[in-house]
């Protein structure tokens, strides 16, 4: 009798081709918390802590609507320094902030509510988030932590392992954080070009999910417009008008620097056929992609 072969989301995805522009969720603030033992499958929410303080920080992360993220850096290593906790803040108008502190205690942790409420520090470089959330999804171990492995040692300082950041079939996923720019289907050498570029603010369209603080449609046609005329800076275009049209959106993505064209880009909205979509999926589920229509100079 064969055994059957143990199914893996990211293989999945790859066979069928899942598009992966205009996959990246919305959001502008994270909240990262490095804890060095072992990850609950549902991360912070799973936590071992003081109840008041959970319920504190769980609080003012949804008043802003964070996503909270335990970190941790490759290889598990004890490091004999404090663990650290971070806000981390996108600005529309690029002047990104960060807030960094220390923990020891559960209450420690009550500074992140503070940190919410401040503005933060600016001109930090951006941290690299590698979801290497095993427990969570199988892909994202197996092949988040080679990615992780691998940009460990080219900028130790910057990159940390993440839990899950969602699009487990896209793994391994690498979000720059607080820069809001989601990659994926990337492996170790890939994702050194990636992040290697990224420092340089080059933006490729190839592994790019989309940016956060754009919704899929204009994530998708955004990444339409890189993939026609190259890479480019994280602000370098502005999505300036989108009409809906139903199932079909008109989307207008401005150059903001000279020599950057205006493009009408045309995206319409399909429901994928209902796939397992995560290695722990209970159930199927349908995906909602973005296929690019029409792309023309405006």
């Amino acid at each position: 009798m064969t055994t059957p072969a143990r199914f893996l989301c990211a293989d999945a995805a790859r066979l069928r081709g899942d598009p992966i522009a205009g996959t990246a969720p919305y959001g502008s603030v994270w909240i990262l918390i490095e804890y060095r033992a072992g990850w609950p499958s549902d991360g912070f929410d799973g936590l071992d802590l003081e109840p008041e303080v959970k319920a504190l920080v769980r609080s003012a992360a949804q008043a802003v609507r964070a996503r909270v993220l335990l970190i941790r850096r490759h290889g598990r290593r004890r490091p004999d320094d404090r663990p650290r906790w971070a806000v981390l803040r996108y600005e529309k108008d690029g002047a990104h902030s960060q807030e960094w502190g220390t923990w020891d205690d559960d209450r420690d942790l009550a500074g992140i509510v503070t940190a919410l409420d401040a503005p933060g520090e600016r001109g930090h470089p951006p941290v690299f988030l590698v979801c290497a959330h095993g427990l969570h999804d199988t892909c994202c171990a197996v092949r988040g932590r080679p990615v992780a492995r691998a940009l460990s040692e080219g900028w130790p300082q910057l990159v940390w392992e993440c839990s899950h950041v969602g699009g487990d079939r896209f793994a391994a996923n690498v979000v720059a954080a607080p820069d809001g720019v989601y990659y994926g289907n990337l492996d170790a050498p890939l994702a050194f070009t990636v992040v290697e570029e990224h420092l340089t603010n080059r933006i490729r369209a190839d592994h790019l999910r989309g940016y956060t603080d754009l919704v899929p449609p204009h994530q998708a046609a955004l990444a339409a417009v890189l993939r026609h005329a190259g890479p480019s800076g994280r602000h370098d275009y502005v999505i300036e008008e989108a009409v809906r049209d139903g199932d079909r959106w008109r989307i207008r993505v401005a150059g903001r620097l000279g020599g950057l064209s205006t493009f009408e880009v045309e995206i319409r909205a399909r429901r994928a056929p209902a796939h397992q979509l995560t290695c722990r999926g209970p159930s199927p589920g349908s995906a909602v992609y973005y296929d690019v229509m029409s792309l023309r100079v405006g």
